[in-house]
């Protein structure tokens, strides 16, 4: 008993060593004139961390008004308070801004002073998630690679408000209350870089015009989407996750071949109203389909290549690389058909 609690007692003390030698490192490392110079330059209201010079945290503070940015603040944290309002002075001295999380305020498009966005022209990450926008911000920061306006209120995209963003890849828009008519030809215009588009939880009906070309990830979960038109896809030829759960997508509304497109290796079209499989490529490698209507699987008909030519071409051929299938949630019995397993030989899991 003695000797565990002396080596419980060692083990804390050696702990503890570790610790306040760490942190006297940190504060010994720092030049004195510096760190005398970073504490009288930081916000009463926010925490400097002598660690990390460069960043700012003022979240979860109660605060009403953005304070002061000292210059030398790359990345700037200010989500969870009560603000209301982005005004050009406290960021007089903030050139070199890289990153800002105003994410869970109460922002309004007219609280945002006009011109205060653009005028961060180091700016590359800004998260406005969790507020009370009602359309997209304008004008907004030329370098942006990542602007996150998911949960607003935001009804329209004002025109031209993309066209000098090429640097941006992950635009995010989800869950606000986008309509089919707020999206037109040229909405994304100028978005020669966007990887990911995200315009799930919204209302739209239509799939939306104009992707951006260079699109890998496109969401469009939770909306009213009832119609897949002809060739869509070959508008965004490098599409390879797409995601259109919850939507009102029945047989009729998918073209034959509509989802038979070689980039795609990640489809997910749960919780709609199809009644059977639709046609897929060699080169899919995820399929959700759980929560349809499909009562039956014909894995012959399923099979993106003939079964017989697949036997000639053998196991290291050109074989359909389809690992993963749901299909729970449909009026499927097990078990799983044996034709699915021939043709589907990389299947890792089935659920159904």
């Amino acid at each position: 008993m003695i000797l565990k609690v002396c080596t419980s007692l060692l083990f804390l003390f050696l702990v503890s060593s570790v610790w306040t030698r760490t942190v006297r490192q940190v504060y010994d490392d720092l030049d004195p004139g510096h760190w005398s110079r970073y504490t009288s330059e930081c916000p009463q209201e926010c925490f400097c961390p002598p660690s990390f010079p460069n960043a700012l945290y003022c979240d979860n503070k109660g605060l009403k008004e953005i304070p002061p940015i000292p210059a030398r603040i790359w990345y700037l944290y200010l989500q969870n308070n009560q603000i209301e309002t982005i005004s050009e002075k406290p960021f007089a001295n903030a050139t070199h801004l890289r990153w800002i999380n105003l994410n869970k305020n109460k922002i309004t498009n007219s609280g945002i002073e006009s011109g205060v966005l653009s005028k961060l022209k180091r700016l590359l990450y800004l998260f406005l998630e969790d507020n009370e926008l009602e359309e997209v911000p304008a004008p907004l920061p030329v370098g942006l690679e990542q602007l996150r306006l998911a949960r607003n209120k935001i009804s329209k995209i004002p025109e031209g408000v993309f066209s000098h963003l090429e640097n941006l890849t992950m635009l995010d828009l989800h869950q606000n209350s986008l309509l089919d008519s707020a999206l037109q030809g040229d909405t994304f215009q100028g978005l020669n870089n966007l990887m990911q588009l995200n315009i799930a939880k919204n209302s739209l009906k239509k799939m939306p015009l104009s992707i951006p070309a260079n699109t890998l990830q496109l969401f469009l979960d939770n909306n009213s989407i009832e119609v897949i038109p002809e060739n869509y896809f070959s508008a965004i030829p490098k599409v390879t996750f797409l995601r259109l759960n919850y939507n009102k997508l029945s047989d009729d509304g998918i073209p034959p071949n509509g989802f038979n497109v070689s980039s795609i290796l990640d489809l997910q079209l749960s919780h709609n109203q199809l009644t059977k499989i639709p046609p897929i490529n060699a080169h899919l490698e995820h399929l959700h389909l759980d929560h349809n209507k499909i009562k039956s699987v014909n894995g012959t008909q399923m099979c993106p290549v003939s079964i017989a030519l697949e036997e000639n071409y053998g196991y290291y051929g050109n074989v359909p690389r389809l690992r993963y299938l749901r299909l729970d949630g449909n009026e499927i019995q097990p078990p799983i058909p044996l034709d699915i397993m021939i043709c589907f030989r990389l299947l890792q899991a089935v659920v159904i």
